[in-house]
């Protein structure tokens, strides 16, 4: 039973959720809001959020309400003393429960994400390499229902891929937990892949890697973006080994001059088209930047020792030969890589939420 449950700051936390729930419904009940589709988003977003909190909470009240009275008949009566027992595990299990809902989340678990997975080391096989992951992410997007869409892509002459960035969206307004960026924000730092390359005569197995950067997608309210901060260029598109696919100079380059933070884009025909995606991906990036500021300059701040967006950290590794897949950070180890790869990554991805989630409990207590 967790010793916060049954507190009364907890219960008075609990009842002024129970109250904004409430609030949130006559909002959403408005015509007027659908008038405004991104605040519609939002609300919604956070009615998702409170929705098993409120109902745990119901859940929780009635359990005890039940639990009082067994053991007020229980005295009389043997069924009713067994039922109590029974009620007690409940009341206890649903203590647990909302102790974990009423403990803070990443405020950005909701959110759709963009993946930029970048080769590294390796040459053409770190290309390669980058392309499987591409693919694993685009297999478990499927599985999820979520929709993917390819904003920037630098091809290798293997097939392969030096750098791309797909966005991830989730349909409607998930709850946190069901939020693409709860699912994906463990997957930021270097992955390691060790196989024979399809370059390699001999048949010796290679190390190469690919970088892997997750953020969540910035709305325009998270981050406000002045046209006299930007610098923008535009180029001819380029494709494998450098050749020009264009004649016209479509592809756009921006630099955010405050911060150096440079994004290119030539995927669309359209220069207009491949400038929205590039300030996309700059307002993606610019938020993981305001926010990793704001957690250094946070005494209190959570550090958390399993996510990571950082691509100078090894996090995973990839083993053909043995058809092993090993997450370092949490020493999760399975024999069903061609599985993974295949987008069945929902069992390295609970290992890691189940640690998280631990030390957002042991930090709240």
């Amino acid at each position: 039973m967790s010793p916060d449950a049954g507190s009364a700051p907890a219960q008075a936390h609990t009842s002024a959720l129970t109250a904004e729930y409430a609030d949130l419904q006559r909002a959403m009940a408005e015509p007027s809001l659908h008038a405004d589709p991104a605040a519609a988003r939002r609300l919604g977003r956070r009615y998702a959020a409170l929705t098993p909190i409120v109902t745990t909470a119901a859940d929780l009240d009635t359990a005890r309400g039940d639990l009082e009275a067994a053991v007020e008949l229980g005295a009389d009566d043997a069924a009713f003393a067994q039922e109590a027992a029974e009620l007690a595990v409940r009341v206890s299990d649903l203590e647990l429960r909302l102790a974990e809902l009423l403990t803070p989340r990443d405020p950005d678990d909701a959110k759709d994400v963009l993946v930029e997975i970048k080769a590294g080391e390796g040459g053409e096989e770190s290309a390669l390499f980058a392309g499987d992951l591409l693919r694993m992410y685009l297999r478990y997007a499927e599985r999820r229902n979520w929709k993917t869409e390819v904003l920037a892509a630098s091809e290798s002459d293997l097939g392969g891929y030096k750098d791309v960035t797909v966005a991830v969206k989730a349909p409607g307004a998930p709850a946190p937990a069901d939020g693409v960026w709860a699912r994906l924000k463990y997957e930021g730092g270097v992955h390691r892949v060790q196989r024979v390359p399809v370059t390699e005569s001999q048949g010796r197995i290679h190390t190469s890697a690919a970088g892997v950067f997750v953020a969540p997608e910035a709305e325009d309210v998270d981050v406000e973006v002045v046209p006299s901060d930007l610098r923008i260029d535009v180029f001819r598109s380029s494709g494998p080994g450098g050749q020009s696919v264009n004649t016209t100079d479509s592809a756009v380059r921006i630099t955010h001059l405050p911060t150096g933070i440079v994004v290119s884009c030539q995927n669309e025909k359209s220069q207009l088209q491949n400038k929205e995606q590039a300030l996309r991906i700059l307002r993606a990036r610019l938020l993981v930047a305001a926010r990793s500021v704001a957690d250094e300059a946070a005494a209190d701040a959570r550090r958390s020792q399993v996510r990571t967006v950082d691509r100078s950290e090894r996090v995973r590794t990839y083993n053909f030969p043995e058809n092993r897949i090993a997450d370092h950070r949490v020493g999760f180890k399975a024999h069903n890589l061609d599985a993974v790869l295949d987008g069945d990554l929902d069992a390295v991805l609970d290992a890691l939420e189940r640690a998280d989630r631990a030390e957002r409990l042991a930090g709240h207590r």
